[in-house]
């Protein structure tokens, strides 16, 4: 007969958001100073509990993408990145997270509000090393979002949407160093780059004045899954000389 007396455990369900953008030619994350606890004072990823059993997650999402962040999901690219369900992850209890990816443009400041004191775009590299803290497992949600967009690049045209209406071949360059986090060789980004059909379409000249000859313009061309995909290099591995 099965266990009358079994109960199911009890889960509370939330949302995070990993935000980056693209300032200053460097990547960056918007985060949230926390104004209650746990981790009062800590800087993390925007989120929250689900308000209700009949709210939708990715409609919670966007709730408090607005809510603690003043921002619009309709400007955002959201995707689901994952579920975080270690049961030591939050100190409140058995509490699931639901972690979504955002990745846009020319994001405007944040505003804060309802639990967050405050809240600000942060260079990637700053909290993605462990140099700084964040709350609750929050270190290893952004790791993972910031591998995703990096996949991304590799895999998609989302890098032009970084740029202008049209772009030089070295402002698009810029785009993947920032997001891939080391420098490219330009020649070889080049030959990369318009060796994918449908990737770029040329527009002329850049006729901006600058002491050297004129780059050419390009802007995002049709092809939106990248064939074949722009890999980031492999790191360099040093060896020993052998004897």
């Amino acid at each position: 007969m099965p266990n009358e007396t079994w109960q199911p455990p009890p889960v509370l369900l939330t949302v995070d958001l990993v935000i980056l953008t693209l300032r200053s030619s460097a990547l960056h994350i918007l985060l949230i100073r926390r104004g209650i606890d746990p981790f009062q004072g800590q800087w993390a990823l925007p989120g929250g509990f689900i308000a209700d059993a009949g709210e939708d997650v990715f409609d919670a999402a966007c709730r408090e993408l607005q809510e603690e962040a003043g921002l619009d999901a309709g400007d955002l690219h959201l995707e689901q990145l994952g579920a975080y369900a270690h049961p030591d992850r939050d100190p409140r209890g058995r509490i699931v997270s639901v972690a979504y990816l955002a990745i846009a443009p020319r994001l405007p400041e944040p505003e804060a509000g309802t639990d967050a004191s405050a809240a600000a775009w942060h260079p990637v590299e700053e909290f993605a090393s462990g140099r700084s803290p964040l709350a609750f497992d929050h270190h290893r949600i952004l790791r993972d979002g910031l591998e995703r967009a990096r996949s991304k690049l590799e895999h998609t045209a989302l890098a032009t949407a970084f740029c202008g209406e049209t772009f030089t071949l070295t402002e698009l360059q810029r785009v993947y160093e920032a997001v891939w986090g080391f420098e490219l060789d330009p020649r070889n980004f080049y030959r990369k780059v318009q060796a994918v059909p449908g990737f770029l379409t040329a527009v002329g000249l850049d006729r901006r004045p600058t002491k050297g000859r004129p780059a050419r313009l390009f802007r995002a061309g049709p092809l939106r899954v990248l064939r074949p995909p722009m890999m980031r290099p492999l790191p360099l591995i040093r060896s020993e000389n052998r004897r």
